[in-house]
This record gives structure tokens, C-alpha cells and sequence, in this order.
């Protein structure tokens, strides 16, 4: 097939979402496939694999380049899916470049894939300024590009409680119903989308990590702590404060003697977490290229996720299963991304939990080795499962009839 990726994230810089995309372009390209990214870039790519769409030259959200016009990105995706010959149109963001990929494609009878990477209304609530205001004008423009019309959501949940987050629940509900199929890589976030009223097809398929990144992790590694040594935590992400990068830095502030800090990532959040930082064991490393973090992952006991009811499956948490690093995380929904023993959920997702948990593994060394092994063993999960993608194609194409499909291909939510 001739698949076209479409993102609204910079694929240079560090995140989830690129890492995905990087190593879904990667599988189906190996597995045979013609695969054309599209992502917003300040200057033209030399990846013959990767077209750069228009950016505003003004508008930089979290410092990233930003996909416009509308009119401009429609113009270029409708030229480029024609003249590539594109199949199927799988869009993973749910701003401007997608958008465009949609309405492109449907110019064109084009059906669209649709993979929901995290929660737009936690997103925007913690990332624009004025979210009361700008979620209001971000759903206004998504609206003229896909209707939401006939679409209601309630404030039943707790994550549907506000206006801004209803607004951007109704975006994430129109986006899927414009899509012949939506992936989601969790089960957790599926189940809000069925039960938020999602009727596409929707199917339960984890990322994976591309070969290359496998083999530049190499085998994985069994961690062992001595008690004479110090308990190396590691954090991976976005500086922003859906990431609460800012909790594990209060967390440090009482952390036992004996256990060090390494974050890498940048953000708008940089700066908070910087002088938050002074003066504990925290270092900062800032964003680096991803060779890296991989290489600081080998040498880490522990990896921590901070973030809470936000992430859907972050990628960092797979590539720490690929190199057998344990993970210690505050949301509990996450325990479905980390084989079984792999990982110390905290007590509660606050500072005080992360201080409890690390005091925990300080104390007892060997908590860390099991931990590791665990990790070691499941490492075949993390594996990008191509054929299951190349299906939900299938059967997009083919109007979206087929039985959507659970992780362990059994029929799952959707209708």
C-alpha cells in the first residue's frame, strides 16, 4: 500500500508522538509499504521519506513549528496524495495538519486512520495560555474544517467536568467520526472514547519501536543495585506541566541520601523546572538526540513516569521494557503499558507517593534486579506489530466492515 503519515508534531524533537510516527514509517517501509510522512517543519527536509508542510511564522506552541494555513495545508496534501498515488491517510494529531489530511483525503474518496495519541483537552488546559479563551477558538476552527455537529458531551466524568475540557472532547469525538477507523494504543483510553459516544471502528493496537531502535538498544539488561551505590532515577518527556516533571523535582527535595536524578527533554516548562531544580539532585540535560536518552536508559535503575491522567501509552515506558528498565509511574492506568512486576506503581500520584516508592527501593536493593528481570521478559511486547496496522487498513479501505480487535485479537470496543 501507498500510506501517507500525517502529524502535527515536529518529528526532530522529543516526544511520544514522534517516536511513533518515526517507528511506524519505519516497520511499514521495511515490511514493503510506501510510506510519506507529512509533518510541519521550518525548512524543507532532506528525508525523501518526510514532505514539510506550511508553518506560521509567528505561532510556535511549546516552542514547536506550527501547521498553517488550512488552506495552504489542504492545497499541499491534496497535490501530494495525488500525485504519490495514497491509499489510506493515517493521521495522528488532531490540529491543522491533520485537519487538512482529512478534508484532502476526502477530496479525493481517501479513507482516514485515525490514532489518538493522548487526552487534547489535558493538553491544551495545561499548554495554552487562557485555555477558557483559546480552546474556544481552537474548537471553532476545528469545527469549520470537521463538523461537530450533533455531537454532545456531558459533564458526568470528572475529566469532562469543565467547558474547556467538554470542547475538546467534542473535537476528539468529531476527528473520529471523520475517520473510517481510530487506533488507540490503550485500553484505558479507549473505553472514554466508547463511552464519550465514539461509534467508529475503534481498535486497541500498542506502539512499537522500530528495528533500528531495538538494535540500538541492543539486548536487554538485567539492573542490579548495590547497597553502596546510588539509586540512578531517569526522566524522559516534554517539559510541560502535563508531564509534571515539577512533582518529581519537589519529590527529589526529600529523596534519601544516595539516589540521583537525570532529566532530558525541553519544553515550555524548562524554566519552571529549572529553578525548581536548584539546589537538589536533579540534573538537567535538556532535549538530546535520541542515541542519547537510549544510552542514559542503559545506564539508569529506574525510570520515572510523573504524569497523570494524560498519557495514553507513552513510548519512553516501551523503549524502558526494550532495555529492561523498570519504571516507577503515578497513574495507575498505566500498568497496562508495563509487563507484570515490571514497574512501582505509587501509593498516591504526588510528590509524597514518589518519595514513598523511592525510599521503598533505597531500602531494599533488590527490588530494583526483580523489577529488571521482569522487564527483560516481556520485552517481545514492545515489538511494532505491523500486520495488525496493515489490517486496520484493510479494512478501512474495505469501508470499515471488519470486527474491531482487542491487543490479543479478540473483537474489542467499537461499533
Amino acid at each position: 500500500m501507498r500510506i501517507a503519515l500525517v502529524t502535527d508534531y515536529y518529528l526532530p524533537t522529543l516526544g511520544g508522538v514522534q517516536t511513533a510516527v518515526r517507528a511506524l514509517a519505519e516497520a511499514l517501509t521495511t515490511a514493503g509499504h510506501e510510506v510519506t510522512v507529512f509533518c510541519p517543519q521550518d525548512a524543507r527536509s532532506e528525508d525523501a521519506g518526510v514532505v514539510a508542510l506550511p508553518v506560521s511564522p509567528f505561532f510556535r506552541p511549546d516552542g514547536y513549528p506550527f501547521a498553517w494555513s488550512p488552506r495552504r495545508l489542504r492545497t499541499v496534501l491534496r497535490r501530494a496524495f495525488r500525485s504519490r498515488g495514497i491509499d489510506v491517510v493515517h493521521t495522528h494529531s488532531e490540529m491543522f495538519a491533520a485537519l487538512a489530511g482529512i478534508r484532502a483525503a476526502d477530496d479525493l474518496g481517501i479513507p482516514v486512520v485515525h490514532t489518538m495519541h493522548g487526552r487534547i483537552d489535558v493538553y491544551t488546559r495545561n499548554v495554552l495560555p487562557l485555555p477558557a479563551v483559546t480552546t474556544a477558538l481552537l474548537a471553532f476552527l476545528h469545527g469549520r474544517q470537521v463538523d461537530a455537529g450533533g455531537i454532545t458531551v456531558s459533564a458526568d466524568t470528572p475529566y469532562t467536568r469543565t467547558a474547556s475540557a467538554r470542547r475538546m472532547w467534542r473535537v476528539m469525538l468529531a476527528q473520529a467520526r471523520a475517520s473510517a477507523h481510530v487506533v488507540v494504543p490503550s485500553e484505558h483510553f479507549a473505553r472514554k472514547l466508547v463511552d464519550r459516544g465514539v461509534r467508529t471502528p475503534v481498535t486497541v493496537l500498542s506502539n512499537g519501536l522500530e528495528p533500528t531502535v531495538l538494535d540500538a538498544v541492543g539486548p536487554a539488561t538485567q539492573r542490579t543495585l548495590a547497597s553502596d551505590e546510588p539509586l540512578r532515577l531517569l526522566w524522559v518527556g516534554r517539559l510541560s506541566p502535563e508531564k509534571r516533571a515539577d512533582v518529581l523535582v519537589r519529590a527529589a527535595r526529600a529523596f534519601p541520601a544516595g539516589v540521583t536524578v537525570d532529566v532530558y527533554g525541553d519544553g515550555v516548562g524548562r524554566g519552571a523546572v529549572t529553578r525548581a531544580a536548584a539546589g537538589t539532585s536533579v540534573t538537567l540535560h535538556g532535549g538530546v538526540p535520541h542515541d542519547e536518552v537510549l544510552t542514559a536508559m542503559r545506564h539508569a535503575h529506574v525510570l520515572v513516569s510523573s504524569s497523570l491522567d494524560f498519557d495514553n501509552q507513552p513510548m519512553v515506558m516501551l523503549e524502558a521494557v526494550a532495555t529492561g528498565l523498570p519504571v516507577l509511574y503515578c497513574d495507575p492506568d498505566l500498568a497496562e503499558v508495563v509487563p507484570a512486576e515490571g514497574g512501582f506503581p505509587t501509593p498516591t500520584p504526588d510528590a509524597a507517593g514518589i518519595v514513598a516508592t523511592v525510599r521503598r527501593l533505597r531500602a531494599d536493593p533488590d527490588l530494583v534486579s526483580r523489577a529488571s528481570a521482569a522487564m527483560v521478559a516481556g520485552r517481545d511486547r514492545v515489538e511494532q506489530q505491523t500486520d495488525r496496522m496493515t489490517a486496520v487498513y484493510r479494512a478501512a479501505l474495505s469501508a470499515g466492515t471488519a470486527e474491531p480487535l482487542r491487543p490479543d485479537g479478540r473483537p474489542g470496543a467499537g461499533s
